[in-house]
């Protein structure tokens, strides 16, 4: 149990410093009025204007992050993927039930998140939209093997989750 929580530690201490360190690089968007209009897609959609760098949301200092400084967003997500990871891996060793549900779900969103950003002309877009694409088929994989193991035992196969 301890070696799991040393993992989770870990993986939220680097998520909170990659958190940091995007948010500073997305600031960058303070000074690029050119990038406004494009980074800021719900302000535009609510009809309100942005007069100055400082009417953008600070929710935006990481999609321009990502889009242009992609190094510490891309920690952010691996961060939380190998969060969810080694929680997930946890719940295999405890036979949780539920195991194939959690597995699938984040699966499930990461191919929805990647789907948002297919079109990205950036290269942190790009980069998002792989690692995304990549680790929903990697976990919804997961799923389906526990899925067909668990279907194994109960039909009288060896196999053991």
């Amino acid at each position: 149990m301890f070696k799991y929580v040393l993992q989770i530690i870990v993986g939220i201490f680097t998520l909170v410093v990659s958190t940091f360190i995007a948010w500073y690089e997305g600031s960058a968007i303070i000074e690029n009025s050119l990038e406004w209009k494009y980074s800021a897609p719900f302000t535009n959609l609510f009809n309100k204007e942005i007069t100055n760098g400082y009417d953008i949301s600070q929710l935006y200092y990481f999609v321009y992050a990502v889009k242009f400084q992609p190094l510490f967003p891309t920690f952010m997500i691996v961060s939380i993927l190998y969060i969810l990871s080694v929680t997930g891996y946890y719940l295999i060793k405890s036979k949780s039930k539920w195991v194939i549900g959690f597995w699938a779900l984040i699966g499930l969103i990461m191919i929805l998140f990647s789907g948002l950003i297919f079109n990205s002309s950036t290269i942190g877009g790009s980069i998002f939209f792989w690692i995304t694409s990549i680790s929903g088929l990697l976990f919804i994989a997961v799923a389906v093997l526990l899925w067909s193991r668990i279907s194994n035992m109960r039909t009288g196969g060896t196999s053991e989750l």
